[in-house]
């Protein structure tokens, strides 16, 4: 497989995976400023932050003051991760990415999977999502993520498992962990904050947490295996370590790096992939040892912090060495 197929494979599967996740988070965050009693910007900073437009944000419409009011204006935010062409993050700009990918290796997809994608491409482009987002915002955003996991699920089912299938799927794991990790980061740190600050005690605190539980799509996975419990630390403990959760880091990190070794063998030395295929071992031994030890306050920030350094690094590696290794 080539270099450059092999590229827009991974990068394919990452702009799905990133386009389903920012519609997600978009529309927990209309659901919690709408049923916990917080200050906006305690609901919509946290989006910017996640997606790594916090400067890009600001430099087009802050003032440079915390304290800005467009930090808590949801429908400023919301334009800003949707429509904003200067944003690379905006959902819009994430979907035409994943398209053009698409285009590029429409001889390795499946012709269903192609349809969905340039489908959703077409119709986020048109005046009726245009109408659907200014008048009915959870649709918006459902229509988004029913697109996304039609064309997860249609890769599954319709493409052949072998090469492109797995550097595509390569790229939606390794985004998948850095989305958990960088949602869970900074909605533990505000949530925490905010739930000492407000009012109402434990029943704003099982809001905020079932909040960012919706947005990774684990509220119900997680319900069933806490019997209903919800606290901060056993809402991080769950996404960092549990097993079974296909969005938790451990999963993700686990599986990211089986399907690598399928691509490289271990002991394939004369094959191009090697650092990456190391770092993501030892990344993966690192993750499953957490799962033994507690995981509360600060250590929270710190492994986080590790898995996203990590992750993009791996990637980075992932890039180089697929150039190298081109034919």
């Amino acid at each position: 497989m080539i270099s450059r197929v092999a590229d827009h494979c991974f990068w394919f599967g990452r702009y799905v995976e990133r386009a389903e996740a920012i519609a997600r988070m978009l529309g927990a965050s209309v659901s919690l400023a709408l049923d916990a009693e917080l200050p906006p910007e305690q609901v919509w900073r946290p989006v910017i932050v996640v997606s790594g437009e916090e400067d890009q944000f600001c430099d087009a419409l802050c003032s440079g003051d915390d304290e800005h009011p467009t930090w808590g204006d949801s429908e400023v935010v919301q334009r800003f991760m949707v429509w904003t062409e200067t944003n690379s993050a905006s959902l819009h700009n994430t979907i035409r990415a994943a398209r053009w990918n698409a285009r590029s290796i429409r001889e390795v997809l499946s012709l269903e999977t192609w349809e969905a994608v340039n489908e959703l491409h077409l119709w986020s482009d048109s005046h009726t999502a245009q109408a659907v987002y200014a008048n009915h915002r959870d649709q918006f955003y459902h229509h988004v993520r029913r697109g996304t996991q039609l064309a997860l699920g249609l890769m599954r089912s319709t493409m052949l498992h072998d090469e492109p299938l797995d550097f595509i799927w390569l790229g939606v794991l390794l985004e998948r962990v850095g989305q958990t990790a960088r949602m869970l980061d900074v909605h533990h740190h505000n949530f925490t904050l905010a739930s000492r600050r407000a009012t109402g005690g434990q029943i704003i605190e099982t809001a905020l947490w079932l909040s960012l539980l919706r947005a990774l799509s684990g509220s119900e996975a997680y319900l069933k295996r806490s019997a209903g419990r919800v606290s901060s630390d056993a809402v991080a403990k769950f996404l960092v370590s549990e097993p079974a959760f296909p969005r938790s880091i451990a999963y993700c990190v686990h599986s990211a790096y089986d399907r690598l070794s399928d691509i490289r063998p271990p002991d394939r030395h004369e094959l191009p992939g090697g650092s990456a295929l190391e770092q993501l071992r030892v990344l993966d031994l690192w993750v499953a040892a957490r799962a033994a030890e507690p995981l509360a306050g600060p250590s929270v920030h710190d492994l986080l912090t590790h898995v996203v350094d990590e992750v993009h690094e791996i990637c980075g590696l992932l890039g180089k060495e697929l150039l190298l290794g081109a034919t």
